[in-house]
């Protein structure tokens, strides 16, 4: 299905307009802290989606609906809200109710088509290619990072299930809302060559060791995006929601150039499935993680400042 377009018109808490600027439709996110103001009840949210109409006219589906869904895995918190669309008008639109007891930091909203096709009802026929951010924590609608990055003690530290992994420079987390980047302050010299580099050669050293850690958390999220999918009844598969369907969404088409969406979607997972050809889609993927992270760029600076650095030794 083509373009699913979703905008956020207005919101309000406990009746109160939302300032526009808490509302980044550029960055898709809306920031729910007001003034820090932490004891509101309800938020309400205003929608406007934009559909590729003539495609659902003339497709093979019946009984047309559109949903938004608002979800935050910190608090299992799912919220489905059903959008209308009035004749004459080309958009859908309704209001999706954030209640503040229901979540504790970002929640996700996604907009889905659903219908009948193939005589099966209530398939996913399109879902938005980004979700919103509701963030209830920020004062400001920032996107921030698709991923957190927080350094932690695996030897001595508080988290004790760390401790079984004392000697790993890093670990990625990827069990909860956002992914985590988990970097080892106790391995010897980790944290100061990442934070204070100096000199050519330091610098080019720190960027490929942030590379081949970003590298290893797109792979990591991969996998744990394509263990994470939707079935429908006849066992097609459909992109998760959050970040996970984010990452597919930009990996599988380097992972399976050529192909569309779905159609990677599915060989992904069929391949995975019945391990036919899986050897060489990992190798595929572990290219696109490297490209995504600019492995070979940073690679290529810190060969050339070693070779400068021993040119100044033999001179």
């Amino acid at each position: 299905m083509g373009k699913i377009e979703v905008t956020v018109c207005g919101a309000s808490i406990d009746g109160k307009p939302l300032q526009l600027t808490l509302i980044s439709q550029r960055d898709q996110v809306v920031a729910l802290h007001q003034v820090e103001r932490d004891d509101w009840t309800e938020g309400v949210l205003d929608l406007e989606v934009s559909l590729p109409t003539d495609e659902l006219a003339d497709g093979p589906w019946a009984g047309v609906s559109c949903v938004a869904v608002l979800t935050e895995g910190a608090t299992n918190t799912r919220v489905v809200s059903r959008l209308e669309r009035r004749r004459d008008d080309s958009h859908w639109r309704g209001q999706v109710r954030v209640r503040r007891s229901a979540h504790a930091a970002r929640a996700l909203l996604d907009v889905s088509v659903v219908g009948s096709h193939g005589g099966v009802d209530g398939r996913v026929l399109g879902r938005a290619d980004t979700p919103w951010v509701i963030d209830l924590l920020s004062r400001t609608p920032s996107r921030q990072r698709d991923l957190e990055i927080l350094e932690e003690d695996f030897r001595d530290g508080p988290q004790e299930w760390l401790r079984g992994f004392m000697d790993a420079p890093w670990l990625i987390d990827t069990t909860g809302d956002l992914p985590t980047i988990l970097l080892n302050t106790s391995f010897e010299g980790l944290a100061e060559l990442l934070s204070g580099a100096r000199g050519p050669l330091e610098k080019a050293t720190a960027g490929l060791v942030a590379a081949q850690i970003a590298g290893e958390a797109w792979g990591t999220m991969f996998h744990s995006a394509l263990s994470d999918l939707e079935f429908d009844d006849d066992g097609t598969p459909h992109l998760p929601g959050g970040w996970r369907g984010s990452v597919l969404r930009s990996m599988l088409p380097e992972v399976f150039p050529g192909l569309p969406l779905h159609d990677a979607l599915r060989e992904a997972h069929d391949r995975r499935a019945a391990g036919r050809g899986w050897a060489e889609v990992q190798s595929r993927i572990a290219v696109a993680a490297g490209k995504r992270s600019q492995t070979p760029k940073n690679l290529m600076t810190t060969i050339r400042a070693v070779a400068r650095a021993q040119e100044g030794t033999h001179r």
